[in-house]
């Protein structure tokens, strides 16, 4: 896990989730509030290397994941 504030000062939880059919996500939860978590494919084949991209990315390329991600479903 991974906590960053996004460009509005809000503080997110970034970590890596896996889809039923496989694929590698990163998850993002807001720290305060009640805003519904979201999700974004990650270039990965496995948690472990998802893990590792999410460790290795500076805030500004965490900021541009989380731009990126959709609601997630609770049915994901």
């Amino acid at each position: 896990m991974k906590v960053f504030r996004d460009r509005e000062g809000r503080e997110w939880e970034a970590f890596v989730g896996r889809e039923s059919w496989g694929a590698v996500v990163a998850l993002f939860s807001k720290r305060m509030g009640s805003e519904p978590p979201r999700q974004v494919l990650l270039q990965a084949t496995s948690p472990e290397e998802g893990s590792r991209l999410l460790r290795e990315m500076d805030e500004e390329e965490l900021i541009a994941l989380l731009e990126r991600a959709e609601l997630h479903s609770a049915g994901s």
